[in-house]
């Protein structure tokens, strides 16, 4: 299998969000999972994140490996996605992963969903 090696530079990684991901992994029993992020169409602004675990990288993934975690994303994703920041908020009414993405022109209200 062919995969790329990336780097923070493409999606930086908190610490809130590592430690949240080793516990979701750890709880979901996919020892050496990692995050996949995905852009897809969507949402009230145009584009929005899903987020699943997966085992590892597929066919032309890039794997990023920092504090002890992995996320893998693909490469047409990437192009969103480059520069942003994986974080955890503990907000009420948004618990849950956030990517904190300096791209994104403009994001919807509820903050699920963004454009370029």
């Amino acid at each position: 299998m062919s995969f790329t090696k990336g780097s923070e530079k493409l999606c930086a990684i908190s610490d809130k969000a590592a430690s949240k991901l080793k516990e979701f992994i750890e709880q979901s029993g996919k020892e050496g999972g990692a995050l996949r992020i995905s852009v897809v169409g969507g949402g009230c602004a145009g584009l929005q994140y899903e987020m699943d675990l997966v085992d590892g990288p597929e066919e032309k993934d890039i794997l990023i490996e920092a504090r002890g975690v992995k996320l893998v994303i693909d490469p047409k994703s990437a192009l969103f996605i480059s520069g942003s920041i994986l974080d955890y908020s503990e907000d009420l009414q948004n618990q849950g992963f956030v990517v904190r993405n300096p791209n994104a022109l403009s994001h919807c209200s509820c903050g699920k969903s963004f454009s370029i």
